[in-house]
């Protein structure tokens, strides 16, 4: 991220810029410098996703409870220090930025294909940060995880290094914390690094642009044009090779090969040639404080696209902006397995549920010219080039007779509407039929149900088993500490497990994208994984089910979670059953022996979960299940995932 090189050159041939900064004292000085003011950091939240998410186990799932918790400590440390923190999302991804979007994504794609076939070789999650992802939807759901822990939190309706830069100083804000050597080249706020922060003694780096500046011998606005001659996000390093290679040829005939050169060539560039210089979008604020188009305004209300960019802007609602204001939505990695035949992708698994909320907020028939509004996806899965956008074309609820009036549902309060937002929401999961039996259930509890029924009936592939695992620990979950399930012991990782784990957390992001578009019928905060889902949780009992442990072992002996988990289970086969769709039993048990246990990194203040070695007594089924589960066969073209005939994902 940022220009390339940058941030290598200034912590290794350029230290001085790299100055060391004490945030609290730092913090006083601001006070002291503007007595009107707070002391307030500007957080670029995408750049701290990796930071934030410490959690030793990271495959099966995320530990949604434990980041909670990691978290709150992260906004205590500031506040103690008394510093204010706002935090900025991504909200969109700008077209000029795709191509370096579509790379990272597809190189992603390759990480994780080598993830899972590390679990499949040594049964455990690799033990590498090298070989890391973070969980499916962490950077959706730590938006409302840090507005439900108190904190201003905000989405960019463009280029959200923009918004942040302008933001920290149009509110004279103290720094920017994130990890992005955007923040160099912009006239803007210190810059200070979420890489380097301490949290126990509130240190970090600050990235000195006038120090940068004074080495290079050049002056802050020309560093945007060293930024497009080194090559960043929008001007591509190839794009300026040939400019670069002669600069690199005339530095090195007067000065010998150093480490850097080629940050110093450019530099030198830049000084010889002395271009006229013209207020870049970097430095000009105009630029920054400018509205994006709207793509979609000849189908839409304006008071409705108000509402969508106010929700949008403010962190309260997740994909109907980029629908109704750009047409086009976008969704990053998800942990699949490329060989798993069964499981479709998560994109296709949930197509439908995206064209019904396309259909809720756009129109479903063709216009009198003939015209049928459509909707680009860019959506990441094994198999997909990402070459050009998906068009999707909005379908009709199936129970609403007509076009929903989205004014109503989103602006009124009476009763009735209330009501016409749940049926609508369920009837995009195909529970409309089922409205009165989920009343007995709470919030967290309808989502497990909408997500298990709806992934059963979709794919036809999920057993009696999988159904408990999903469950039992959504029952389970609900009753224990974050420090409870940290201690989990897990004896090995199954990859498909691993699946069926992000399928049903990328479900979750679905869910919250429906009830934004149905005018918020549940609380959105009863709708996170931290009410309803933990990764550890879910493995173990998955492995439990498929071992053939009784309904008691499940919900761990416990009278009245067992009840519950009866109740709900009955009602989620009793939908599978109405949609033609029964599940039954099929245990996948495997031959554990010589297996060794999950093991994980410690990082520096990480508390490493207690490991359970296991021993024949762990995973002996009932004397009629004790027959050798035999794996499907393989795709005889492994690696790639095709999509025809079974997984149609049709493009227009």
């Amino acid at each position: 991220m940022g220009v390339k090189g940058l941030q290598y050159f200034m912590e290794v041939c350029c230290p001085d810029s790299c100055v060391p900064v004490d945030l609290k004292q730092m913090a006083g000085n601001h006070l002291k410098a503007h007595p009107d003011s707070t002391a307030s950091l500007v957080v670029d939240a995408m750049a701290c996703l990796r930071y934030w998410y410490r959690c030793p186990a990271w495959v099966h799932g995320g530990q949604w409870k434990e980041y909670i918790n990691i978290l709150q400590e992260f906004i205590n440390a500031f506040t103690a220090a008394g510093i204010r923190l706002i935090f900025f999302f991504d909200g969109t991804v700008e077209e000029r930025k795709r191509s370096e979007w579509i790379k990272r994504r597809l190189r992603v794609n390759q990480d994780i294909a080598k993830v899972f076939q590390h679990i499949k070789t040594h049964n455990q999650q690799p033990n590498s940060r090298n070989l890391f992802c973070l969980p499916s939807g962490l950077a959706t759901f730590s938006r409302f995880a840090l507005k439900s822990l108190g904190q201003e939190t905000f989405c960019s309706v463009r280029e959200g290094d923009y918004e942040v830069a302008d933001y920290a100083l149009s509110h004279n804000c103290m720094g920017i914390l994130g990890q992005d050597t955007d923040f160099v080249i912009y006239n803007t706020v210190p810059y200070l690094s979420i890489s380097k922060l301490h949290l126990n003694s509130m240190t970090t780096v600050l990235f000195s642009r006038e120090k940068l500046c004074r080495v290079l011998q050049l002056h802050v606005h020309d560093l945007p044009l060293l930024s497009c001659l080194l090559g960043n996000d929008v001007v591509h390093e190839q794009q300026m090779q040939r400019l670069r290679n002669i600069a690199l040829d005339s530095y090195r005939m007067k000065c010998k090969e150093v480490q850097g050169d080629r940050v110093y060539a450019a530099a030198e560039f830049i000084n010889i040639h002395k271009p006229s210089w013209q207020t870049s979008p970097w430095v000009k604020r105009s630029v920054w404080s400018s509205e994006p188009t709207c793509a979609m305004s000849e189908f839409v209300a304006g008071d409705i696209l108000e509402a969508a960019v106010e929700q949008h802007r403010r962190a309260e609602s997740f994909f109907i902006y980029n629908v109704l204001y750009d047409g086009v939505v976008e969704c990053s990695n998800t942990l699949e397995d490329e060989d798993e035949m069964e499981l479709p992708p998560q994109a296709i698994l949930y197509l439908p549920i995206r064209e019904r909320i396309y259909g809720i907020l756009l129109p479903t028939e063709p216009d009198g010219s003939g015209h049928t509004v459509s909707v680009k996806e860019w959506f990441v899965f094994p198999g997909n080039p990402l070459k050009e956008p998906t068009r999707v074309t909005p379908k009709p609820i199936r129970h609403l007779k007509g076009p929903l009036d989205l004014r109503s549902v989103w602006f009124k309060t009476d009763p009735e509407v209330k009501t016409i937002r749940t049926s609508t929401l369920l009837d995009i999961f195909d529970l409309y039929e089922f409205t009165e039996e989920l009343k007995y259930f709470d919030s967290p509890l309808i989502a497990v149900i909408c997500l298990v029924t709806y992934i059963a009936i979709q794919t036809r592939q999920l057993s009696l088993e999988d159904v408990d695992a999903y469950l039992s620990q959504a029952v389970c979950v609900r009753f224990k500490s974050f420090r409870e399930t940290q201690q989990l012991r897990i004896p090995v990782v199954d990859p498909r497990a691993v699946q069926l784990g992000s399928v049903f957390v990328r479900g979750l992001t679905y869910l919250i994208a429906a009830n934004s578009a149905c005018g918020f019928p549940f609380p959105m905060d009863e709708l996170m994984p931290w009410k309803c889902f933990d990764g550890l949780l879910f493995h173990s009992k998955y492995l439990q089910a498929h071992s053939g442990a009784s309904t008691e072992e499940l919900l761990e002996g416990n009278s009245s979670w067992t009840s519950l988990f009866q109740s709900v289970k009955e009602l989620v086969l009793e939908v599978c059953r109405k949609h033609n769709s029964p599940v039954h039993s099929r245990p996948r048990r495997r031959q554990y022996r010589d297996v060794r246990p999950v093991e994980v990194d410690d990082e520096p203040g990480e508390r490493r979960p207690q490991i359970h070695h296991p021993t024949r007594q762990d995973f002996r089924a009932p004397a009629h299940h004790q027959q050798d589960y035999r794996p499907r066969a393989r795709h005889p073209k492994r690696g790639r995932y095709h999509l025809a005939p079974r997984w149609t994902y049709s493009q227009n």
